[in-house]
């Protein structure tokens, strides 16, 4: 079998450390600055950074339509922290010039486990995913605040708010497992990317 072509979008953020567990599973990798680089893409990683410098930048380099045009016909799309605030059909806290990408039916909350000073480090239970849980780094996360009916979760806190959720080829997590020296979420999205 053809090893998947997963994109990284390289704008800003921890976009090594993703290509790095990409790369170390077999995937075919390759960075996305601009819309021609998505092409026959499988898969795409919006990493965790800063949300509205990564909106902005998706903006200037004309990524928007494209990005949105390729989820439609079929690139599966997996967001960390940023990332998953970006693929949100409505962001709690943004700057008004901050677009959404409105991949998921889902509204989600900015830094809503505080500043940078309150970051930690935990351990997920992550439906799918064997092995026991996963670790999570947590740095100025999002909160999903709400979820349309066709969205999944894959993995809750031990208050039982979401913090992985899935719709479809699009998935989302509130963390950063790439920080993590443990693959097994990035391996959870290649697998559902070649069984779509």
């Amino acid at each position: 079998m053809a090893a998947l072509r997963i994109g990284v979008l390289a704008l800003q953020g921890a976009f090594r450390e993703h290509r790095r567990m990409l790369d170390g599973l077999g995937a075919e990798t390759r960075l996305v600055r601009w819309p021609a680089e998505l092409d026959g893409l499988d898969g795409l990683v919006i990493p965790g950074g800063e949300s509205t410098a990564i909106a902005k930048l998706l903006a200037i380099h004309g990524m928007y339509g494209p990005l949105r045009d390729a989820f439609a016909a079929g690139m599966a799309v997996f967001g960390t922290c940023a990332g998953a605030i970006l693929m949100a059909r409505d962001i709690e806290g943004a700057r008004p010039d901050q677009e959404p990408l409105a991949l998921m039916d889902v509204r989600i909350r900015r830094n809503a486990y505080g500043r940078q000073i309150d970051s930690f480090e935990t351990a997920v239970p992550f439906d799918g995913v064997a092995g026991g849980p996963v670790k999570a780094v947590f740095i100025r996360a999002p909160r999903f605040a709400d979820l349309g009916p066709g969205v999944r979760v894959l993995a809750v806190g031990d208050g039982g708010e979401p913090l992985a959720v899935r719709e479809g080829r699009a998935l989302a997590v509130a963390f950063h497992p790439e920080l993590a020296d443990d693959a097994r979420v990035h391996a959870y999205f290649l697998e559902s990317v070649a069984g779509a």
